[in-house]
């Protein structure tokens, strides 16, 4: 049974939640009135600053002309793909770096030089090699995953407390038996973490191919809508994109949960 201070503290809790998320909604919500009360009595440009209520027409038009899903699926999918193989490759490359202090101290400055270069600057160079295609969106986000990825979990192996690999060493326990039985395990959380990061800068990555090469997708709606002036089509490219992204977020977010659980 808990106690009664415990309850409090519980009961405190949710409170404080329900109102942070209330806040939240309403502060939308105000920003989405003011902005389209500002655009309906004239004080902004709605050519320049778009509205909420042109937004929502303009992503009714796109869902009644039959593209709308179509866009969306192929970001979507795009990310996924480079998000599972950038992940997997990522984590099998962290992993050997840990194994392999040469390797690592030979590999740590190109990571970090990569990781700081814009890959939209090395966009036309993927474009030359593998053609204005899927092919190039996919491994301009793939570079990204795995840096993040690579990074993300290198630092979370080498955070281990070094007393617990102290231990098993004492017990004359191999490399591979200490990242068994302890550098896996103390990492878990920090790995599940990183797929939050992950699976955004995935799509980053996605929606910079998207500008360059794509002919559909949601970053190809919002370059076209910049190409013709339609600034309508823009924001309605951004509104979902940001969708796009919460959902991406919470559905790691849910197997975070799922995973830590059953840990």
């Amino acid at each position: 049974m808990y106690s009664e201070e415990h309850k409090r503290f519980i009961r405190k809790k949710k409170i404080t939640s329900i109102l942070v998320h209330l806040v939240q909604i309403l502060l939308i919500v105000s920003l989405i009135v003011i902005w389209e009360l500002l655009a309906k009595y004239e004080v902004i440009n709605t050519f320049i600053s778009s509205s909420p209520s042109r937004i929502v027409n303009t992503i009714i038009k796109l869902y009644n002309d039959g593209n709308l899903f179509n866009h969306i699926w192929t970001t979507i999918y795009e990310t996924l793909i480079s998000f599972g193989i950038g992940t997997l490759i990522g984590i099998a490359v962290a992993i050997v770096l840990w194994y392999s202090n040469f390797l690592y101290r030979i590999f740590d400055p190109y990571l970090t030089i990569i990781n700081s270069l814009p890959k939209v600057a090395i966009g036309p160079i993927i474009i030359i090699y593998f053609g204005a295609n899927i092919k190039s969106i996919i491994i301009m986000a793939l570079l990204i995953s795995v840096i993040v990825t690579i990074i993300t979990v290198y630092n979370g192996f080498i955070s281990t407390d070094r007393n617990r690999i102290n231990l098993l060493k004492s017990f004359k326990a191999s490399k591979r038996q200490i990242f068994r039985y302890v550098i896996l395990p103390s990492s878990y959380p920090t790995i599940i973490s990183s797929l939050k990061i992950n699976i955004s800068m995935t799509l980053i990555g996605v929606i910079m191919g998207e500008f360059l090469v794509s002919k559909e997708g949601i970053g190809y709606l919002i370059t076209y809508g910049s190409q013709v002036f339609n600034l309508n089509l823009v924001m309605s490219g951004i509104v979902i994109l940001l969708i796009v992204s919460y959902l991406m977020y919470l559905i790691v977010s849910y197997i975070e949960k799922i995973l830590i659980k059953n840990d």
